[in-house]
């Protein structure tokens, strides 16, 4: 089993969002808000873990708690998608919503065609680590 990269996250007061190390390597991602703080914080770590990215990982982000995702938000999520790091991701994002499921998708197909990342949204958790759990050559 190839040796993980570090997390490099630490929880901060005022922060939003938290963290783990998946079994496969990637990353859970939890979001409790969108505030200014947070969207900042992980903007920060997720640009930074990008860096040196050198291997296919899979990657969820759990929104289902947050009620509503900012523009300003979105324009974030946009540009670090377009990070050519981000290639190497696989992305299933949980949502509880049709409204957040929505802007996830407008991030998706305004990053499009400046990113390879394979994003897709789910609304059970169980269906997005199911095709989490796919073998990475199969994208679809």
């Amino acid at each position: 089993m190839p040796e993980l990269k570090p997390l490099n996250w630490k929880p901060e007061p005022g922060i939003g969002y938290r963290v783990v190390r998946r079994p496969d390597g990637g990353m859970t991602l939890t979001f409790t808000d969108f505030s200014d703080a947070t969207m900042m914080h992980w903007h920060d770590f997720a640009l930074e873990h990008l860096l040196g990215s050198d291997r296919l990982t899979r990657n969820l982000y759990d929104l289902r708690q947050v009620g509503g995702i900012t523009e300003k938000a979105i324009r974030m999520a946009i540009e670090v998608n377009s990070d050519p790091a981000a290639r190497n991701i696989r992305l299933a994002v949980v949502v509880a919503s049709e409204q957040v499921a929505g802007a996830v998708r407008q991030v998706c197909y305004a990053a499009l065609p400046a990113t390879s990342a394979a994003i897709k949204v789910f609304s059970d958790m169980n269906e997005a680590e199911a095709w989490l759990s796919r073998p990475l050559d199969q994208i679809a």
